[in-house]
């Protein structure tokens, strides 16, 4: 837009533009500026930063404290306690044993998962647990259940998987991670002769975690540790 004494014109493709305050302008170089500079100005207190600073204070979390000799010894004597309906494992072996703290002279707290919700074993295995940390001395010992994250049997390790071959109970065979293949194994073999020409007998055993079944060969019963 020109004006030229009284007159007032307006040039074609350059319509009239208003700068940041809303006021009429004749160049619209000004006013296009000003907007540059606040969208600068907006994207300047940009929300990057605020959560960068929200970044920082998650990493500076400390580390979990590391075991002392005391912890691990008292961890070593918890993991002893048989399974009371699996004497032939220990917990440590069955893979329910999830931790242990010193958390003031001569108090302990442990964290044990059961099998399974509901477990009948889990109070037998924290009295055991109780009592042999009594008899080293520790006064006070809380045991805590821990459902998170649930047991399976890939907690069971290599040497309690043999003993239970040993001891006649076909050990379970590998789950495999979370959201894994799935394993197409579908036979059991006989921890008697070795054989894999197995029937099922029974969904349940003597305790809900085996089944009952009979190899074909050499025609003995056995239990198998049922994988979860």
């Amino acid at each position: 837009m020109v004006t030229t004494g009284d007159t007032t014109t307006t040039r074609p493709g350059r319509p009239p533009t208003a700068d940041t305050a809303g006021r009429p302008t004749t160049g619209g170089t000004a006013s296009t500026a000003g907007t540059v500079e606040t969208v600068g100005a907006v994207e300047t207190v940009g929300a990057v930063e605020t959560v960068g600073a929200v970044e920082t204070v998650g990493a500076a979390t400390p580390p979990p404290t590391p075991t002392t000799a005391l912890e691990a010894e008292l961890l070593a004597l918890a993991g002893s306690v048989p399974d009371p309906e699996l004497p032939v494992l220990t917990l440590a072996e069955l893979g329910v044993l999830r931790g242990l703290r010193l958390t003031a002279p001569g108090r302990v707290e442990v964290e044990l998962t059961p099998t399974y919700t509901g477990c009948p074993a889990i109070e037998a295995m924290s009295a055991d647990i109780e009592r042999i940390l009594h008899d080293h001395g520790i006064p006070d010992v809380e045991v805590r259940t821990v459902l998170s994250p649930p047991w399976t049997t890939d907690a069971i390790t290599a040497e309690g998987r043999r003993k239970l071959a040993d001891f006649g109970i076909a050990p379970p065979r590998p789950a495999g991670p979370s959201g894994g293949p799935v394993s197409v194994t579908l036979t059991i073999r006989c921890p008697h002769c070795g054989s894999t020409d197995t029937t099922l007998l029974s969904r349940f055993s003597s305790t809900a975690c085996k089944a009952l079944r009979r190899c074909e060969s050499c025609r003995e019963p056995f239990d198998h540790f049922k994988e979860l």
